[in-house]
């Protein structure tokens, strides 16, 4: 098969006819590639999906990442507090075919999933998507994709007049429509078109010509996925802070989505409003190593993977604006919340010029033009977060010791490469220094694990929320040490006799005094008198639900103890409170606040007792 742009594409309204059409062109062997995370024509998927589950003959195999979920509450109280909220929190966002499929192990012999990058944790324990994940960098997956000769392109594209953008998702799609157009590559390019989506111009523009079938039917559009903003503890603004303090102006800066990315920049633009001060005279932590408080007047350049929520208010704050080619962010794709999506679509067309949706081949590596390249990522500080690390060094960020892959390495591994190969550059990795898993707290620094995503030999720089472990360069017993430092006190002790055990300290080592005191408490004394925000860049949860989080994150943790809930539940039963309109409406948000079966009861009473101990 020989396809090739055609002078007026096919513009349908009807998404089951074009998966017809597509499966007559293909006949009916279907090879798709389609888009990790919002770039998925959700509508055109389902459809071709749902011809192949009626017709065994349709050989349909997908490759792919990041397939959008909404959540499945789990519990009760999950239910509860999700249930009125999902459209707002998480967006009116259709469910993907293949993936329901998928989960309830109904999906026929004749369909293929194959991902390179789950939603964190949505896929653990599910054989089929672990047995078909492809664990790749994804610098590194075009190759992948080509090697499966791809007959047809699926995509969410924008659209403005007789044009269409890739908008969200340029990292793989720019460079397969440029192997298209030099007859290395046919194949069937269909799109759906979203008003939702952001027209990003520049290398993401393209005629309209470009596409074989475009289903454009604004009435029936999806809402686009929103990604939940998760609050930021204690110990992520501590890391967030620790962080702030390694990027230096006029350099260059890569962050993660999450908590931990949300810190990062919350951190930044306290320095860049001269609010750091105070906070580093008050730190009880160690922290003269790295020096870098002041406010960005050269500002940095942004070349990043993914186009996270937080690199927004950095660039309108002109914390980011030291520009390369013109452009001060340059990304591959985006996935955020609603709130995300609005901002890119109402900043001036001026404005939003200076963001860059380009392949990820250009962000993740220094190939091509790569004497511009490292002129341009100067200083480059590139963060990223991980699950473990080890005494030794080695990053664990995307899957268990069992083999279970939790997320996937995406490009993280690119980056602390790139970084190993740019004059000035480091690798940031952001690690909490522990996890509650069952009531138990238990160490993210650990002295060895069975998987590891960042070997030993690339190891750069940690940062916990006690602190900065420099080990580039490091000798093993430098590491170790450093590691041990920036560990929590409750685990030093055990984790400093393993290692002299093996040998890699020796037998006269000591944690210095200084950190000792790596605890909780000690971050809380810290941060306290700042008040710093649960939400820096926003959320969508409403006031109520804001104060309930806490709550029901210590209910969460105390569901494997008895005693735990048992005592919560007690509490709960007691005098009310000073608060007690505020725990009234908590109450009613749940509606538990006339609880009737015996369970009900048990868990309104437990549930007021988290909140006695939060609010």
């Amino acid at each position: 098969m020989a396809e090739v742009a055609q002078k007026d594409p096919q513009i349908r309204r009807d998404a089951k006819a074009i998966a017809r059409e597509i499966v007559e062109r293909t006949n009916g062997d279907v090879r798709v590639a389609t888009p990790l995370g919002l770039g998925k024509p959700v509508t055109l998927l389902n459809a071709l999906t749902a011809l192949a589950l009626a017709d065994p003959s349709i050989q349909l195999s997908i490759f792919t990442a990041l397939t959008l979920e909404r959540p499945e509450p789990s519990a009760d109280l999950e239910q509860r507090f999700l249930g009125p909220a999902f459209d707002r929190l998480f967006g009116a966002y259709p469910e993907v075919l293949y993936a329901k499929h998928l989960r309830e192990g109904t999906l026929p012999a004749n369909i293929q999933v194959t991902e390179f990058f789950f939603q964190a944790g949505q896929w653990k324990g599910q054989a089929q998507a672990q047995q078909n994940h492809v664990s790749v960098n994804f610098s590194d997956a075009l190759g992948i994709l080509l090697s499966r000769k791809p007959n047809v392109v699926l995509q969410l594209v924008a659209r403005e007049g007789d044009r269409l953008s890739h908008s969200c998702n340029a990292d793989l799609s720019i460079d397969l429509l440029r192997l298209r157009r030099e007859g290395r590559l046919p194949f069937v390019f269909a799109v759906e078109t979203n008003r939702e989506l952001p027209f990003m111009g520049g290398a993401a523009s393209m005629p309209m010509q470009e596409a074989n079938l475009v289903l454009d039917d604004p009435e029936n559009a999806f809402e686009l996925f929103s990604v939940v903003k998760r609050p930021v503890k204690d110990a992520d603004h501590a890391i967030g802070l620790h962080v702030s303090r390694l990027v230096k102006d006029g350099g260059s800066l890569q962050i993660g989505i999450g908590s931990i990315g949300d810190a990062v920049a919350n951190a930044l633009l306290l320095r860049q409003d001269g609010k750091v001060a105070e906070l580093w005279d008050r730190c009880p932590l160690p922290h003269d190593d790295f020096r870098m408080t002041g406010p960005f007047e050269e500002g940095l350049y942004a070349v990043t993977e993914m186009l996270v929520d937080a690199m927004l208010p950095l660039f309108e704050r002109g914390v980011i604006k030291r520009e390369v080619d013109g452009k001060a962010i340059h990304a591959a794709f985006f996935v955020g919340c609603r709130d995300f999506y609005a901002r890119l679509r109402d900043m001036p067309a001026d404005r939003r010029d200076k963001i860059a949706m380009v392949p990820v081949a250009f962000t993740n590596t220094l190939f091509g033009e790569e004497a511009n390249k490292r002129t341009a990522r100067r200083d480059a500080r590139f963060v990223n977060s991980g699950l473990m690390a080890t005494l030794l060094g080695a990053v664990v960020s995307d899957g268990t010791g069992d083999g279970q892959v939790i997320s996937g390495v995406g490009g993280q591994a690119d980056f602390v490469a790139q970084a190993l190969a740019l004059e000035g550059a480091r690798s940031i990795i952001a690690i909490p220094a522990t996890r509650t898993r069952d009531g138990e707290t238990q160490s993210n620094i650990v002295w060895s694990y069975p998987h590891v995503t960042v070997p030993r030999q690339m190891r750069d720089i940690v940062v916990t929320e006690y602190g900065i472990a420099d080990l580039r360069g490091r000798s093993d017993a430098e590491v170790v040490a450093a590691m041990l430092c920036v560990a929590d006190s409750r685990f030093q002790g055990a984790q400093m006799a393993e290692a002299k055990k093996a040998g890699k300290l020796p037998d006269g080592f000591e944690i210095p005094q200084a950190h000792r005191n790596n605890l909780p408490e000690t971050l809380r004394d810290w941060l306290k008198p700042f008040d710093l925000p649960t939400f820096p860049l926003g959320t969508d949860f409403e006031g109520v639900e804001r104060r309930l989080l806490p709550a029901l994150a210590k209910l969460k943790n105390a569901r494997a103890s008895k005693s735990e809930l048992a005592r919560l539940a007690l509490l709960g039963r007691g005098d009310p409170p000073s608060h007690a309109e505020v725990e009234a409406a908590c109450m009613a948000r749940m509606g538990l606040e006339a609880p009737g079966s015996v369970a009900e009861r048990a868990t309104a009473a437990a549930l007021r007792g988290a909140l006695r101990e939060t609010l």
